[in-house]
């Protein structure tokens, strides 16, 4: 089957979902994926917050994950993470909807780094930059 670069992206995403119990089970939305890029977001919940009555980083943080996982695996080979940073500038609230946007910043080989942006409406609360490595296995059977 041939499928364009956005074809692909969104039924590798499609594939992804469909076992991604961690995405799912913290309510997080796939609003957009193509080649390199997606957006997830995700409410924080009451019991996400930490004892200061902010997002706990850890759920930041997993948004921001999940962003860069669909993002890097959008090309149709089965890729994890080597490794990530994440900068928190700003907190979250209880009923913040968070918006993560994951876009490739360099893909060489079968290395890749994705800049992830978390924001609530304009304010950016994290930036995350992950590492990528791709393991050589198709992500769909007819994407080899």
């Amino acid at each position: 089957m041939v499928r364009t670069d956005a074809e692909l992206a969104q039924a590798c995403a499609d594939r992804m979902w469909a076992g991604d119990d961690a995405s799912r089970g913290l309510e997080m939305t796939l609003e957009a994926v193509g080649p390199g890029t997606a957006v997830l977001s995700m409410t924080v919940r009451a019991d996400m917050a930490n004892g200061h009555g902010i997002a706990h980083g850890g759920f930041v943080s997993a948004l921001a994950d999940s962003a860069f996982a669909f993002a890097c695996n959008s090309r149709g080979v089965v890729t994890v993470a080597a490794g990530f940073d994440i900068d928190f500038l700003e907190p979250a609230h209880v009923g913040d909807t968070l918006v993560a946007t994951a876009e490739e910043t360099v893909l060489r080989g079968r290395s890749g780094v994705y800049d992830v942006v978390v924001r609530r409406e304009e304010t950016v609360v994290a930036l995350f930059r992950g590492r990528s490595r791709a393991l050589g296995r198709p992500i769909l059977e007819e994407s080899r």
